[in-house]
């Protein structure tokens, strides 16, 4: 057990800068780092995994059943379980576990019909996994801008609307909420579905809804570094009947047991007219998940103290923009995302880790970034990163100016104050170029 399952501790006081920054030499120089062991991630082994959660791993190993679909009643397998615990959790009425939150998208695209070759919208700003699962689902993606906060930009895609886009897939990047209210009434008038690609915000809510079930349908990932963990693995919610009956023929429920998830009532498809893809998740994950999600208000909690406590002590530092929510709290708060407006985020990127703290520049020309679109080269006939790039200027030119860091719930207040003295420390040391622009309130 590593001690997460305690009840957060109060958010601690915003550290007082004295001015030492100013006055440190920076590791990158030959100076002292500020923290000398590894800074905790997902795949350093710094996961909320307690003894009960390996328990229920274990449970279902012990029982030889492995596959979803035994001689047992759906209610009584370990999917079937964690499904009905999905819908409580999100308030829908379906959920279908799967073998990825890639999966989980691409079913909800073929599960809303959307005609295969459609473009389906996304923003320029994602993981590889959302144009892939677009491109999973027999679709072309359209890549759409972000706007300084790094959120897929309404007014770039209204501009720029072709009628073969017959889809928007909205994302919630690092964990913010976009503004999916206002796509979900743009997609409205345009007479498409939106579906939510959550995955990287697992449990994270906008004015009280949880993320996930503005769309038609949400998709989820319990990938490691997601807020429920089972190493690989996802899952959709939907209200929609019919999509989520298509999505399940297409998971893998073949010979009637397709009826299984529709008791009491026939399925709304038969899916004989379906490919059967085999993405269906295992009763061994499945348990393990259940056993977290009793969990996961903690875990959110966490995230959202750690988050606090960084953003409010780096809020108003000069030199960075700390990203924005589009409304209080509607983020999970597992990164911290800043730019270095008209500086080199490159190289302040680079001083973290000399001072002991994982960060990445997003947009750096010598990191093959998969949340970078211009080295999604499956997508280009082009070959010519510059070029590439060149297609949406303004998220390029943002993401060459961001510094992402991770935030695992396992870190604690010390961790935090760690990560605020070496970013106030790098920001002190900038070249002369960073600091030309403040933070907006």
């Amino acid at each position: 057990m590593n001690g997460n399952d305690e009840d957060p501790a109060p958010t601690r006081p915003r550290p007082a800068s004295n001015g030492a920054e100013l006055h440190e030499r920076l590791a990158l120089h030959g100076g002292a780092p500020i923290r000398r062991t590894p800074w905790p991630t997902y795949d350093k082994g710094a996961v909320h995994v307690c003894s009960d959660d390996e328990e229920a791993a274990m449970r279902a190993i012990r029982s030889h059943l492995y596959f979803r679909y035994d001689h047992r009643n759906e209610s009584e397998t370990e999917c079937g379980q964690f499904e009905a615990e999905l819908c409580r959790y999100f308030g829908t009425r379906h959920a279908l576990a799967v073998s990825s939150g890639t999966a989980a998208l691409a079913l909800a695209i073929m599960g809303a019909a959307v005609p295969p070759g459609s473009l389906v919208a996304c923003p320029g700003f994602t993981f590889v996994a959302t144009p892939s699962a677009i491109v999973l689902a027999g679709c072309r993606p359209f890549l759409v801008e972000v706007d300084d906060d790094l959120r897929m930009d309404l007014d770039d895609l209204r501009r720029r609307w072709r009628p073969e886009i017959k889809a928007i897939l909205v994302v919630h990047m690092r964990g913010f909420a976009a503004d999916v209210a206002a796509l979900a009434a743009f997609a409205a008038e345009m007479g498409v579905p939106l579906i939510e690609d959550a995955v990287p915000a697992l449990g994270a809510e906008l004015h009280g809804r949880k993320l996930g079930t503005f769309g038609v349908a949400g998709a989820f990932s319990t990938q490691s570094d997601k807020a429920l963990n089972c190493g690989e693995g996802g899952f959709l919610v939907t209200d929609d009947s019919t999509l989520f009956g298509r999505a399940v023929a297409l998971s893998g429920a073949y010979e009637g047991r397709l009826r299984r998830h529709f008791p009491g009532t026939e399925p709304p498809v038969d899916g004989l007219d379906l490919p059967l893809l085999s993405l269906r998740m295992d009763e061994i994950r499945a348990a393990l998940l259940r056993a977290e999600l009793t969990r996961l208000p903690q875990r959110l909690a966490l995230f959202h103290r750690n988050y606090a406590q960084v953003s409010g002590a780096l809020a108003d530092l000069p030199g960075i923009a700390v990203r924005n929510p589009v409304a209080p709290g509607a983020y999970l708060g597992e990164a911290f995302v800043f730019r270095v407006p008209g500086g080199d985020a490159g190289w302040f990127a680079r001083a973290l880790r000399a001072e002991g703290i994982d960060a990445r520049n997003i947009g750096a020309d010598d990191d093959l970034n998969v949340r970078a679109f211009w080295n999604w080269r499956f997508m280009y006939d082009d070959r010519d990163p510059a070029r590439i790039r060149a297609t949406l200027p303004r998220t390029a030119r943002l993401l060459a100016e961001t510094v992402d860091v991770p935030l695992s719930s396992s870190l604690t207040p010390d961790d935090c104050d760690q990560l605020i003295r070496a970013v106030r420390k790098v920001a002190a040391a900038a070249p002369a170029a960073v600091g030309v622009e403040s933070v907006r309130a």
